[in-house]
């Protein structure tokens, strides 16, 4: 799932791993639970990235499950920061994925990122159900690595937060 609605990020500096669930993704999150407690997971995994933990947090307490971090479900490593013109940015590498900003990783590096973190759950967690609080570009990149559709649309259209059920 994509993390609820974040603090926003300010311009110009760096996309932390620190930067908080905005009020009203603290609501979102506790509101996650009766959704998702009946899917009864039996691990609860996450980003490292402050906020994604934050939005699992309340449904993990409430499964008594502690949350697991783990790097390679972090979001996306563009390679630039925050700025008025971030989207044109992104929209140019979700034109051409392979394409890299500086030192970032290319769309088509997070989709083998994706698709790898989710074969490793597979192999942890055979058969299981397992929640999973990850990003925005994270999670359309790991829907295309199991052969959804994702494109520039509906990464810009995705709600915060958003539940995706992926199955083996």
């Amino acid at each position: 799932m994509r993390h609820a609605q974040s603090v926003v990020p300010r311009f110009g500096e760096d996309d932390n791993d620190t930067r908080p669930l905005a009020p009203a993704g603290l609501v979102a999150a506790d509101e996650l639970v009766p959704r998702l407690v009946p899917y009864e997971p039996v691990v609860v995994l996450s980003s490292p990235q402050l906020r994604a933990v934050q939005t699992v947090q309340p449904t993990a307490d409430a499964l008594g499950l502690p949350v697991i971090t783990w790097p390679e479900l972090r979001e996306w490593e563009p390679g630039f920061v925050p700025t008025p013109d971030w989207e044109v940015l992104c929209a140019r590498s979700w034109a051409d994925p392979s394409s890299v900003h500086g030192a970032g990783e290319s769309l088509d590096t997070l989709t083998r990122r994706a698709g790898k973190a989710l074969a490793r759950i597979g192999v942890e967690y055979p058969d299981a159900t397992v929640l999973v609080g990850s990003h925005g570009t994270f999670v359309s990149r790991a829907l295309i690595a199991v052969g959804r559709h994702a494109d520039f649309d509906s990464w810009c259209a995705m709600p915060m937060p958003a539940i995706y059920e992926v199955t083996a």
